[in-house]
């Protein structure tokens, strides 16, 4: 629940007025808990006093608006969206733990559906090695399931299998990447959303990532490695291959015209 301090408080209604729940009312010239709340932290946001608390959280993340750091520049920020790139190519260097941190707090603060914070990052570094061989070892059990459930992904993934068996180093699921990244969810939108901060945080950070539809199928298949990535109870929402791009993009890539209706 969230806590109110009445010193502070001046009846100003901002919370009442922000609060999506309606879970406060001011009374008496002050804000008061009415109803439980969803916890999303409007109140906590926009109350002119800093009167308001979650103690379920930790408050020392609260940071207080700057314009002059909070603010993107609208331009400068299209031009970045315009020049991401997915990156299939890799250096041999690893994203530094505290950089990958950086990256997941992106996909922490991301939105959800209801304020379900439901989101798990599963990230494979340390153990990718370990992880790729099971990944492989798995795919003939994969093939099976797949062999009367979808014979397209079937033949799809019998070609990724007949390279590897060849040469190892073939590894059209993983590709050279030196991370991994899982992200399960209640709610796959939720997961899909957070994945596309988490990228342009990469991205912010000098790295780059790959939207891996191929390794969402193989995990989403695979109970044994749902169960190795902790993810049993929850739906995989995305996979995300991480690491340093090795090759320099110069320009932004052409698209399509946007396909809009303006009413």
């Amino acid at each position: 629940m969230i806590q109110i301090d009445i010193e502070k408080c001046i009846g100003c209604k901002a919370c009442e007025q922000d609060c999506p729940g309606r879970a406060i009312k001011v009374t008496d010239g002050k804000a008061r808990s009415v109803k439980n709340c969803i916890l999303c932290g409007h109140c906590v946001a926009v109350c002119p006093q800093n009167a308001v608390s979650i103690p379920e959280y930790d408050m020392a993340d609260v940071e207080e608006y700057d314009p002059q750091t909070f603010r993107l520049e609208p331009q400068r920020y299209l031009r970045a969206v315009k020049f991401r790139r997915s990156i299939r190519n890799f250096t041999e260097e690893p994203i530094p733990r505290d950089c990958l941190e950086r990256i997941l707090e992106a996909g922490r603060y991301t939105a959800t559906g209801m304020n379900r914070q439901d989101c798990r990052f599963v990230l494979v570094q340390e153990r990718l090695d370990e992880f790729r061989r099971l990944v492989w070892q798995e795919m003939p059990n994969v093939l099976e399931i797949l062999k009367d459930t979808d014979p397209n992904w079937h033949f799809l993934f019998s070609r990724f299998y007949e390279r590897y068996q060849k040469d190892p180093r073939n590894d059209t699921l993983l590709l050279n990447c030196t991370s991994f990244l899982v992200i399960g969810a209640d709610d796959r939108l939720s997961g899909g959303l957070a994945a596309s901060n988490i990228e342009n945080m990469a991205v912010a950070e000098g790295a780059g990532a790959l939207y891996s539809g191929y390794m969402m199928r193989m995990v989403s298949e695979s109970a044994l490695l749902k169960e190795w990535l902790g993810l049993d109870k929850k739906q995989v929402a995305c996979c995300m291959l991480l690491g340093y791009p090795k090759v320099t993009y110069r320009r932004t890539a052409p698209r399509r015209k946007a396909d809009i209706i303006w009413k």
